[in-house]
């Protein structure tokens, strides 16, 4: 699985701690910015490029986005078909959020969030697994599909 990173000046040191944890255990992790720490930059400049690469394979390959807040790069990553994005809250809110609604882009606060937590909530998003063996899941996920192909 390829995972694509994205953050702007505020995410910037949260991105390179998550990128080295991620290569460290193994992942292939591509790297789309920002590539230097620029404070007049903009996280949609980040945000859609990874929504972008998650959107043409959204079963086989993983985002993450980094702003202050979350919510901007929540907010653009969404607006690419095919990416279900979450702003996570904690490790066990990422863990169900994986586990119900097979999200792939992980969306972080990087002002409102530990290092530590956030390489923590990296790891199990990538871990989790979706559970398409329940019924409710996968009709919650064909009705998202039927949302985008009608809007």
């Amino acid at each position: 699985m390829i995972v694509y990173l994205g953050a702007d000046h505020r995410g910037f040191a949260l991105k390179e701690r998550i990128k080295a944890a991620l290569a460290d255990g193994g992942y292939d992790v591509r790297d789309l910015g920002a590539p230097s720490l620029a404070p007049d930059d903009d996280y949609p400049d980040y945000a859609a490029p990874v929504a972008r690469a998650v959107s043409e394979d959204p079963e086989g390959r993983r985002g993450i986005v980094i702003c202050g807040s979350g919510a901007g790069v929540d907010i653009v990553a969404n607006k690419f078909k095919g990416v279900r994005a979450a702003l996570a809250l904690s490790a066990a809110h990422i863990a169900q959020v994986r586990h119900d609604d097979d999200m792939n882009v992980l969306s972080l606060a990087a002002n409102f969030i530990a290092e530590d937590d956030a390489v923590a909530i990296a790891t199990i998003f990538l871990e989790t697994p979706f559970d398409g063996s329940v019924a409710r899941y996968a009709r919650r996920l064909r009705k998202i599909g039927d949302i985008e192909r009608a809007a």
